[in-house]
C-alpha cells in the first residue's frame, strides 16, 4: 500500500509538471503579428495549438525521395511561426514535436509553400514524458548512498571494497566509463525490459541476462562484477521496475528560449542499421574552411570496414572501403554474442578488421584515421634493440590501432604502420599527428616528413611521460611509477591520454587522462623529443578541501585559442583548466596533480541530476567536446560545446551558461565526436555550421527500433526563428 501510494504520489506531481510544461511558452493571447516570408525553397507557417501560437516547439520535416533519407528541423517563435530553410525539392512530411505535446498528423508539404500546423496536447503526464530526452528517466536512478563507500564486498553491502566513492560508483556503472560511454540509458529501449529477452522471476533476473547480450555482453557483464554484481543488478532492475508500476520524471524539460529557437537542425542517413559510428570529419580543424562544400567521413568503430560518406550538395551517400595490411589482422567477427541480442539474436553484426576509430584532415582535405592495420605485435623497428631514437628511449612490442589515410584526389587508401597505439588524433601547427591510444607513451607522425620519404619510420616518433620531480627544469634519469620519488632524478608516470589537442596557444600538447579523479596532462618536447620531453599533471580536484568544486574522470577534451583545456567529466561537469591561474610550482617534489585547484572551474551540465547523488552535479553524460574557435555554430567564437548525451542535443557554454539544441526525432540522439567547417565566409550563419553523428554502440535503441541507421547531423544557429 506504501509503495502504491508513493507512486500515486509521484505520478500526481509529474501531472502537475506536465500541465505547466504544455502551457509553458504557449502564448495564450498572443496573435501572430507578422507573416513568414518564404522563398522557393521553404517550408513555414504558424504552429497552434488550444490556448493559441505554440512557442518553443519543433517542426520537423523529412523525406525519402532523395538519394539518402533528409530530416530537417526548427524551433517556433514567441508567436508559433516556423521556417523551415533550404529544403531541396522534395515532398515532405512535416510535423510538430514539443514538451507537453504528442506528435502532430503528418502532413504533406513542398517547398515554397506555406503550412500551417496544428499541435496536439498531450492527453497526460505519462503521454507528455514519453518524449522527454533521456537524462530525464536516467535522473530517477536511486544511487547508493555516500554511506555505503567504501563498499564491504559480497557478505557485506553488495559494492566491491575496490569500489571507494560514489564518484567512483558513478563512473564505472552508471556515466560515460560505464553504461553511457557506450549507448544512451534512460531512453525508452533501456528503461523498459523487452519481451524479446525472455522471462524470468524477476527484473534483477532479467538484468542479468540482459547485460550479457550481444558481441559487448562480456565486457557490460564483467564490469557489473567487479563492480558488485547483485548491488548493480539490483539498482537497474529497481530503476526499471518503479518505471513500469508507473513513476514519471520528477520534471519536466524546459522548452527551448531565445537563442536556442535559432538552431537549424538538418540530417541524413548513412552506414547501414548494424553498424555504428564514432566520428566523423567535415575539415582541417586549424583551418575550418577547407574540403569547403564537400563531403563529409565517418568512422564505424568496430563494427563494419567502410567509412560512410554523405555528399550534402547532392544529399547522396556512399561508402569507401577500408583495407588492412596483414590479412589475419584480428575481426570484431571473431568476438561471438556472449548471449543472443534482443535484436539480432547470435548473430555477430560486428565484423571489422580495421576497427576505424577517429579522423584528422590535412590542408589537402586527407584524411588521417586512426585504424588497424596488422595484428598487434610491432614491427621490428619499434622494438628493444633498434637505432630508432624513440625505441632507444622507450621500446615498444605491441600496438593496436595504427593508421590509414584516404586521398580524396586519387580515392586511394594508404596502410601506415605506428608502433604506438592510435586512438583519437590531432594536428599541430606544423603538420604533426598527435595521438591518443598509446598507453605508456605519447605518439606523434610528421606527415611532412612522410610525404617527402614515404619512410612512415622516419615520420613517427613517441615519449613517455616524464615528471620534473627533482625541479631543475630538464629531464633525467627517472624512477618507475610504483617507485617512490628520489630527490636526484626524474620520475614517470603513467597517463594513456583518452583526448589529445595541441594549444593553439604555445604547440604544448595536452591529454586527458580517465580514472578517478582523472588529469589533464601538459606535454613540452624539447630538442630531441623522445630524450627531451617533459609533463607536467594536474588532477581534478577531488577530496581536495582548497578546491571550490569536486570532480572526477575526464574523458573527452579540447584547448581553446588562449591555451586553456576544456575536458568533460563523468561527474556531470564541464571542467576548465587555465595553467595561467596556478600560484605554486609547476615542477618539483609537490607538483604531482591535486597542487593547482584554483586552475580548474567546473560548470555542472544542465538537467535534472541522479537520486540520492552527492558525488555528481547532474544526471546528463557528456562523452567529448570541441572548441569552436570559428564561431561556425553561431553563438561566438572560443564557444566549448559538449556532447549533452542524455540531454539528446549539443550543449553550447556561453558565457558561463549552457545553451541546450537538443535533436527532436528521431529520439536517441547521442553523440562522440564534434567538428565544424565554414562552406562559404561571407554566407553569414548558411556558410558554416557544427557537424556531428549518432555514434551509440546501440542505433537499434534509438526511435525506431531495429532498421535505424545513424545520422550525420549539421547545427546551424541563425540569427531569428525565421531567418532565410
Amino acid at each position: 500500500m506504501t509503495r502504491r501510494n508513493l507512486y500515486s504520489g509521484i505520478t500526481a506531481l509529474a501531472a502537475a509538471v506536465f500541465v505547466t510544461a504544455s502551457l509553458a511558452g504557449v502564448g495564450a493571447g498572443q496573435v501572430a503579428t507578422g507573416p513568414v516570408a518564404l522563398d522557393n525553397d521553404d517550408i513555414g507557417g504558424v504552429v497552434t495549438g488550444p490556448r493559441g501560437p505554440e512557442a518553443g516547439v519543433w517542426v520537423i520535416a523529412e523525406t525519402r525521395d532523395l538519394p539518402t533519407r533528409l530530416i530537417k528541423s526548427v524551433v517556433t517563435d514567441d508567436q508559433g511561426r516556423y521556417l523551415l530553410p533550404d529544403l531541396p525539392k522534395a515532398n515532405y512530411d512535416v510535423w510538430v514535436r514539443g514538451y507537453g505535446l504528442v506528435d502532430s498528423p503528418k502532413i504533406q508539404g513542398a517547398p515554397g509553400k506555406v503550412l500551417n500546423l496544428k499541435a496536439v496536447a498531450a492527453p497526460n503526464a505519462k503521454a507528455a514524458a514519453d518524449y522527454y530526452p533521456a537524462q530525464y528517466w536516467l535522473a530517477l536512478l536511486q544511487l547508493p548512498p555516500k554511506s555505503d563507500f567504501p563498499g564491504t564486498g559480497p557478505t557485506g553491502n553488495g559494492i566491491s571494497p575496490n569500489v571507494k566513492s560514489q564518484g567512483e560508483w558513478i563512473r564505472q556503472i552508471v556515466s560515460t566509463d560505464g553504461c553511457t560511454g557506450c549507448h544512451q540509458m534512460g531512453n525508452k529501449a533501456t528503461r523498459e525490459i523487452p519481451a524479446a529477452l525472455g522471462k524470468f522471476p524477476n527484473s534483477i533476473g532479467a538484468w542479468d541476462r540482459r547485460v550479457q547480450s550481444g558481441q559487448a555482453g562480456g565486457g557490460m557483464s564483467a564490469r557489473f562484477t567487479q563492480m558488485g554484481r547483485q548491488r548493480a543488478l539490483g539498482m537497474w532492475a529497481d530503476w526499471s521496475d518503479r518505471i513500469a508500476a508507473g513513476e514519471l520524471p520528477a520534471t519536466a524539460p524546459p522548452r527551448p528560449q531565445g537563442r536556442e529557437r535559432n538552431v537549424v537542425v538538418t540530417m541524413w542517413d548513412w552506414a547501414d542499421p548494424k553498424a555504428y559510428l564514432h566520428d566523423e570529419i567535415a575539415t582541417d580543424k586549424r583551418n575550418p574552411t577547407i574540403n569547403a562544400n564537400g563531403p563529409v567521413y565517418g568512422a564505424l568503430e568496430a563494427s563494419a570496414d567502410y567509412m560512410p560518406v554523405v555528399d550534402p550538395a547532392s544529399n547522396s551517400a556512399r561508402k569507401i572501403e577500408l583495407r588492412v595490411r596483414d590479412p589475419k589482422t584480428p575481426s570484431e567477427a571473431s568476438t561471438p554474442p556472449a548471449q543472443p541480442s534482443p535484436y539480432w539474436g547470435d548473430e555477430a553484426i560486428w565484423t571489422s578488421q580495421s576497427n576505424a576509430h577517429s579522423f584528422a584532415m590535412d590542408a589537402q582535405s586527407r584524411v588521417w584515421i586512426a585504424a588497424r592495420i596488422r595484428q598487434n605485435q610491432t614491427s621490428d623497428f619499434c622494438k628493444q634493440g633498434s637505432t630508432h631514437p624513440s625505441a632507444m628511449a622507450f621500446p615498444l612490442a605491441q600496438s593496436g590501432r595504427q593508421m590509414q589515410m584516404y586521398d580524396p584526389k586519387t580515392r586511394q587508401i594508404t596502410t601506415i604502420d605506428t608502433c604506438f597505439g592510435t586512438h583519437h588524433l590531432n594536428f599541430d601547427n606544423n603538420d604533426v599527428l598527435w595521438f591518443t591510444g598509446g598507453g605508456a607513451v605519447e605518439g606523434w607522425f610528421d606527415t611532412k616528413v612522410y610525404d617527402q620519404t614515404k619512410d612512415e619510420a622516419k615520420a613517427q616518433g613517441w615519449t613517455p611521460f616524464i615528471l620534473d620531480t627533482n625541479g631543475n627544469g630538464k629531464r633525467d634519469a627517472y624512477v618507475e611509477p610504483d617507485q617512490p620519488l628520489d630527490p636526484a632524478k626524474d620520475k614517470r608516470i603513467n597517463a594513456p591520454f583518452y583526448g589529445v589537442a595541441p594549444s593553439p596557444a604555445d604547440n604544448s600538447i595536452w591529454g586527458a587522462v580517465q580514472g578517478m579523479p582523472g588529469s589533464v596532462v601538459r606535454l613540452t618536447l624539447g630538442s630531441n623529443p623522445p630524450a627531451t620531453a617533459l609533463s607536467e599533471i594536474y588532477e581534478v580536484p577531488w577530496n581536495n578541501p582548497k578546491a571550490s568544486a569536486q570532480g572526477f574522470a575526464p574523458r573527452g577534451m579540447d584547448v581553446d585559442s588562449n591555451g586553456v583545456v576544456w575536458a568533460v567529466l563523468s561527474s556531470g561537469h564541464l571542467a576548465s583548466f587555465d595553467r595561467r591561474k596556478c600560484k605554486g610550482p609547476l615542477n618539483g617534489p609537490t607538483a604531482t596533480g591535486q597542487h593547482c585547484p584554483e586552475g580548474w572551474s567546473l560548470y555542472p551540465l544542465p538537467g535534472p541530476n541522479y537520486k540520492g547523488a552527492s558525488d555528481s552535479a547532474s544526471a546528463d553524460t557528456a562523452y567529448y567536446d570541441f572548441i569552436d574557435r570559428f564561431d561556425m555554430l553561431g553563438v561566438g567564437r572560443n564557444v566549448p560545446l559538449a556532447t549533452g548525451n542524455g540531454s539528446e542535443g549539443l550543449l553550447a557554454l556561453v558565457d558561463g551558461k549552457f545553451m541546450t539544441f537538443r535533436v527532436p526525432y528521431p529520439m536517441g540522439f547521442y553523440a562522440k565526436g564534434i567538428d565544424g567547417r565554414i562552406d562559404d565566409p561571407n554566407a553569414s550563419w548558411k556558410g558554416k555550421a557544427i557537424w556531428t553523428t549518432y555514434a551509440t554502440r546501440a542505433p537499434f535503441h534509438a526511435e525506431g527500433g531495429k532498421g535505424t541507421t545513424s545520422k550525420l547531423v549539421k547545427f546551424q544557429v541563425r540569427p531569428d526563428p525565421l531567418s532565410k
